[in-house]
């Protein structure tokens, strides 16, 4: 999903810009990157836009969306964030394995400030201070920095003067120095104890580009990927339906409906998940963010999704119940291209299916792939290919059986269709 260049593995138009630069130790060997906000293909910062609205965007639409392993290709990863952002706690949302948070240069209320980061640090982030000019507002926080960052100012004497204050004062903080243009600048920066450097001298930023799936969608593709772990946890299910007011209401109505005459009200979203219990909260949280994705899409291609998903699951369910619910995850899943507009490998990507799910979509192998094909053909009324396919991988079943599963499969989706886009 994510693409150096030009080049995106997406359908749609909506694409978010990231560009990260590349720190490097003493050696010159890679340390970490820099990822820097960018909202369109010219490779800068763009005018007009708050740090706030770019930490928002960058955090929201590709930090989160795909993720922090990717965007540094596995490598620590320094990134900035707006004052306010830190204020409210936003990196908790991010594992603090390999990140670097860096503070800006034009932040404001310190004493705050240094309140979050001690409860951070407490919580294993690491902190840098950005563009680090000597003023006395930074005291309090320069003692809790891992890092501290520099620009080379004209004359060099500056930058190098100043490293060396902070080599004395602070020893066990790390210096990085930027905007490093020339051998000579880095010659003199490196002489002065510098431990890591950056800028156009070794390399410019990179610039990226990946498909977005908008914000009000992330939380229910989110969901998706959570239900599509082999050992469900309630806990994470009732965290991301809490994330969005549909999803919340949709979830408690398909309890209650699931619920029928023995009226039982569900009152909140762990209530709902616990009477549902794991299978049906499987099923249900796909349909329902199936059809949160597709807002936007034909009715119908919701609906075929789910006929296509509960034939698969009623074919496969001889051979166990983890194979039936693997069928019916690949129904689903089989039709997410259309309903995100991106490339299939791109979402079996997102989803980190294993080799012999990814295999039955894409390639149609095995017996989920083979019981995919059937599906397709049978949505397709080709009867005479769908009975080559069921002798090839079930001999012994009748093509009358085929029928049946066909009207169970419509039955079921007309059902939860109307429940879901009920009111």
């Amino acid at each position: 999903m994510l693409m150096s260049g030009t080049a995106a593995n997406v359908k749609n138009s909506s694409v978010q810009y990231i560009a990260r630069q590349v720190i490097l130790d003493k050696a010159q060997n890679m340390f970490a990157y820099e990822l820097l906000y960018r909202d369109s293909d010219h490779n800068a910062f763009p005018s007009g836009v708050t740090d706030g609205q770019a930490t928002g965007r960058m955090f929201f639409n590709s930090l989160m969306l795909v993720g922090l392993e990717r965007l540094a290709a596995g490598h620590r990863a320094f990134i900035n964030l707006s004052d306010e952002s830190l204020l409210q706690e936003l990196p908790k949302l991010l594992n603090p394995e390999n990140l670097v948070i860096e503070i800006v240069e034009r932040s404001q209320n310190i004493p705050e400030l240094l309140k979050t980061v001690l409860r951070l640090k407490q919580q294993s982030y690491h902190f840098a201070l950005d563009d680090y000019d000597g003023d006395e507002r930074w005291q309090p926080l320069l003692a809790h920095m891992h890092y501290i960052k520099l620009e080379v100012e004209q004359p060099i004497i500056k930058t190098t003067m100043m490293l060396k204050k902070l080599k004395r004062a602070y020893p066990d903080v790390k210096i990085v120095v930027e905007r490093i243009e020339t051998q000579e600048e880095y010659n003199f920066i490196h002489a002065a104890g510098a431990d890591y450097f950056q800028g156009y001298f070794f390399a410019r930023p990179e610039m990226l580009n990946h498909g977005n799936i908008e914000p009000s969608k992330f939380a229910v593709f989110d969901l998706l990927r959570c239900t599509a772990k082999k050992n469900l946890c309630f806990k994470e299910v009732q965290q991301r339906v809490a994330k969005d007011l549909s999803l919340t209401a949709r979830v408690l109505k398909l309890a209650n409906a699931k619920a029928g005459e023995n009226k039982v009200e569900m009152k909140s979203i762990a209530q709902a998940v616990v009477y549902l219990g794991e299978d049906a909260i499987r099923q249900f949280v796909r349909v329902l963010a199936l059809s949160e994705l597709g807002l936007d899409k034909p009715a119908e291609l919701t609906k075929m999704g789910l006929m296509r998903a509960r034939f698969i699951e009623l074919f496969l369910n001889p051979g166990g119940d983890e194979m039936a619910e693997q069928g019916y995850l690949i129904g689903l899943m089989s039709i997410l291209d259309a309903v995100l507009e991106i490339e299939l490998a791109t979402v079996i990507s997102e989803f980190s299916l294993n080799s012999s799910l990814s295999s039955a979509l894409l390639d149609y192998q095995g017996l989920l792939g083979g019981a995919l094909r059937l599906a397709i053909e049978v949505e397709h009324n080709n009867w005479v290919e769908a009975e080559a396919i069921l002798n090839a991988i079930r001999p012994a079943t009748g093509k009358e059986h085929l029928f049946d599963l066909a009207m169970q499969s419509r039955a079921y989706a007309d059902e939860i269709f109307a429940v879901v886009h009920t009111g």
